[in-house]
């Protein structure tokens, strides 16, 4: 008859279970440790959203009392924007007309530009080319705005006007061609970051088919980058949406009801820092339509970004 007798249990010595202990209190430090950095990334990212929660809600509560005082059908429908006569009209559309416009025309010299540069620089450009005019392209967006604007204004205009005599001093065209200008980098630094993501072995295969370096670019690269190709667009729409100083100073803050970029115009940015500067009182209707403006312009940059949300997934999907 056969017995079992266990195994005895292993005996630590006291420098075993002293290091044992460094172990776990190292472990616990380490995990204190991510706690904290959890914590800190957490209250980064609710800064942004409570930010954006914020002016949401103060841009609701102004509005809302200004359209206690003035119809929305009214703020859609009327054709003159005169908050600061003694007979006001609240017509949204005139602001709208000359951001449209301004953006019109940044847009039309920003995209096609930014858009060539980015092939340029991704596909055809050496490798010093590139590190040397990259940096030197992205100075544009360092330039402070209101130095676009006085260029806008002295030296633009003043070009323009030679080639259209009847041109006004104040004017949408110039201040679009300018703000355009001051838009490339952010069209074509994102764009040529998308399209360097693209697989090198997209542009073999179509080497390979036999293909030139322009066909590849443009009928290979461009599409498969489309996606981030997209954003940097609407990066370049929302920014020319938002500017202020070139149109307060170029463009001439007279709000008319035109598209024609020889005018000059108002838009809402501009409109909102006419008010800001002024004397109207705090809580008065005058005052309470840069809210009310500012709410529209929240509302078209918003429509502008799930554009391109929606730009971006419908191409994800198709490449």
């Amino acid at each position: 008859m056969s017995s079992t007798t266990a195994a005895p249990a292993p005996i630590l010595g006291s420098t075993g279970e002293a290091r044992l202990a460094e172990l776990a209190l190292a472990k616990a430090r380490r995990k204190r440790r991510e706690r904290a950095i959890e914590a800190v990334l957490l209250l980064a990212a609710c800064v942004s959203v409570f930010t954006t929660v914020g002016i949401v809600y103060i841009l609701l509560k102004e509005s809302l009392a200004f359209f206690s005082h003035v119809s929305v059908w009214d703020f859609i429908t009327d054709d003159q924007w005169t908050p600061l006569f003694e007979d006001a009209h609240f017509g949204i559309r005139v602001l709208l007309a000359g951001t449209l416009s301004s953006s019109g025309v940044a847009l039309l010299i920003a995209i096609p530009l930014g858009t060539i540069i980015a092939i340029y620089l991704s596909e055809f450009a050496g490798h010093r080319t590139r590190e040397t005019l990259k940096p030197i392209l992205e100075l544009l967006s360092g330039v402070p705005t209101i130095i676009y604007g006085y260029f806008a204004l002295l030296f633009v205009t003043p070009m323009l006007q030679r080639l259209m005599p009847e041109l006004p001093g104040f004017n949408v065209l110039s201040a679009g061609l300018v703000m355009g200008i001051m838009i490339i980098p952010y069209v074509s630094s994102l764009s040529e970051d998308a399209m360097r993501a693209v697989p090198m072995s997209l542009r073999e295969g179509s080497y390979a088919m036999g293909a030139t370096r322009l066909q590849t670019a443009v009928k290979v690269v461009v599409p498969a980058a489309f996606s981030g190709i997209a954003s940097a667009y609407i990066l370049g729409i929302s920014r020319a949406v938002g500017e202020t100083m070139i149109l307060a100073v170029a463009a001439g803050m007279q709000p008319n009801l035109t598209l024609d970029p020889t005018e000059p115009a108002a838009t809402i940015t501009s409109f909102i820092v006419q008010v800001a500067l002024g004397d109207l009182p705090h809580g008065s209707v005058g005052y309470q339509t840069i809210f009310a403006a500012g709410l529209t312009l929240m509302m078209l940059t918003l429509s502008f970004n799930m554009l391109g949300y929606w730009m971006r997934r419908k191409f994800r999907e198709a490449y």
